[in-house]
């Protein structure tokens, strides 16, 4: 058995943040103190859901207010150790728009930089493939007609 069951369990949140620009669908992307390109995310705080967690996170990373929600575009999980233990993560991604603010990194939060990026690069860019997972579902969910882009 590898261990996995004794694992502590933690929920996170965050969005998958898109806008058109020029006709082309855009999504933001941060990058953390590890100099890692990923979607704003957080942990939901006790008593809190996930949406309210998602909003709220995308908002501390980005500064960004102009936030209209979508679905839930999906959900990821991971395992890593804190110490000695064994951590469960699971982080549910909502498909969110932003017309018209300006991303300003959250330096207290540990990010360093925001960047709005067009869907293809945005997927090149990611550096963890579940990250990038979401992104693609978020533009799957888009080219579909299944939820509107603008």
């Amino acid at each position: 058995m590898s261990g996995r069951g004794r694992a502590r369990e933690e929920r996170s949140a965050g969005g998958v943040v898109v806008r058109r620009v020029d006709g082309e669908m855009h999504v933001l992307l941060i990058r953390d103190p590890y100099q890692n390109w990923g979607l704003p995310k957080g942990h939901v705080e006790r008593g809190e859901g996930d949406l309210d967690a998602a909003l709220r996170e995308v908002r501390e990373e980005t500064g960004l207010e102009d936030l209209t929600v979508g679905p839930v575009v999906g959900t990821i999980d991971w395992y890593f150790r804190q110490g000695r233990r064994l951590v469960h993560k699971t982080c549910a991604f909502y498909l969110m728009r932003s017309s018209t603010g300006v991303p300003v990194p959250e330096l207290d939060e540990g990010i360093t930089e925001c960047l709005w990026l067009p869907l293809d690069e945005a997927v090149a860019q990611v550096t963890y493939d579940n990250a990038r997972d979401m992104v693609m579902a978020a533009a799957e969910l888009l080219r579909s007609g299944t939820v509107e882009a603008e």
